[in-house]
């Protein structure tokens, strides 16, 4: 039986497209799907009964068919929400289609017992907590921030007065506001006189500014690690706020242990991919100065320089036996 890879996406990633593109020119079959596409574009009838362990059955888009038991990979990368594709529908009866279809379309294929996920959705949501990722790192013996999780006005007060300098971060990024226009919300110093008790209203998370000479992107594709340091004029905090074609990158050998490190981490998180962000002091050839910050297991990639090797990584895992996550 044929070996197609499906590709779970939106119809607008060009991040998908590329790697989609890659596949292709290897001849390697690949069907796309969107799952809030379901209705006339998409449709499916999976079948299971006593003695099988695996569903079968048939997912059509408009333009392609495929087997449940032909997908081997499967590339997650960010389908539209459900509650965009019954947007139009009444309060009840939209959370009540969402949530049918996430648990039934998305229980499917969240679940190909011979498939390798890049990275499955599971492993994503649970590996997307700060917190827990700073955790980890340390317990990697990868250096962090100090750093505080709270509400709490005076726990606030007390760290930021005990630190030289303190920044404050967001967990999640600014979500659309009503108008559908996305925001951000960039890392900022902030000092303990400003504090007041409207911080009780939510977490924040604030950290000991680390006194960095740069930012490194490190992007690890299975056994393979692509890192690019980050350089942005006049040094600023956060180098995504500024002009990006001002940035300033250049490739940087990640320490032996640092990268061993991460790959631990990613195969602790059930993970084939992720993005890496790390503060650099010094010039990085010492594993102390990389300051790991965070990361995003379903991260962006495609602005990196080496975006086109990136590309290739993937069609590599997606397209020959590796790695897998669960």
């Amino acid at each position: 039986m044929a070996r197609t890879v499906l590709v779970v996406t939106a119809l607008e990633d060009v991040t998908a497209d590329w790697v989609v593109a890659a596949l292709n020119e290897r001849g390697v079959p690949v069907v796309r799907v969107d799952p809030a596409d379901i209705g006339l574009r998409l449709a499916f009838g999976f079948r299971m009964g006593s003695g099988e362990a695996a569903w079968r059955g048939l997912l059509r888009t408009e333009s392609r068919e495929v087997d449940l038991r032909e997908i081997q990979p499967v590339y997650w990368r960010r389908p539209t929400a459900y509650r965009d594709r019954f947007a139009r529908l009444p309060r009840q009866q939209r959370r009540f289609a969402a949530a049918e279809a996430r648990h039934g379309l998305d229980g499917v294929l969240r679940s190909l017992r011979s498939a390798r996920y890049v990275n499955h959705p599971a492993a994503v949501a649970r590996a997307e907590f700060k917190p827990g990722q700073l955790q980890q790192f340390v317990e990697l013996g990868l250096r962090v921030p100090a750093s505080l999780v709270t509400n709490d006005v005076a726990a606030a007060r007390e760290f930021a007065r005990a630190r030289r300098s303190v920044v404050c971060k967001t967990f999640r990024g600014l979500p659309p506001g009503e108008d559908g226009r996305a925001g951000a919300i960039w890392t900022q110093r902030v000092h303990p006189d400003d504090f007041d008790d409207s911080l009780s209203v939510t977490a924040h998370l604030f950290q000991a500014e680390v006194p960095k000479a740069g930012d490194v992107r490190v992007t690890v594709v299975g056994r393979r690690v692509f890192a690019q340091r980050i350089t942005a004029p006049r040094g600023a905090l956060d180098w995504r706020c500024g002009v990006w074609d001002d940035l300033v990158h250049s490739p940087v050998t990640v320490p032996s242990v640092v990268e061993t490190a991460l790959h631990r981490y990613l195969a602790a998180s059930g993970l084939v991919f992720g993005c890496f962000d790390f503060a650099l002091t010094g010039d990085g050839s010492s594993p102390d100065d990389w300051w790991a910050i965070e990361c995003n297991p379903n991260g962006q990639w495609g602005w990196l320089p080496d975006a086109f090797a990136i590309t290739e990584a993937f069609a590599d895992i997606l397209s020959t036996e590796g790695s897998s996550s669960s």
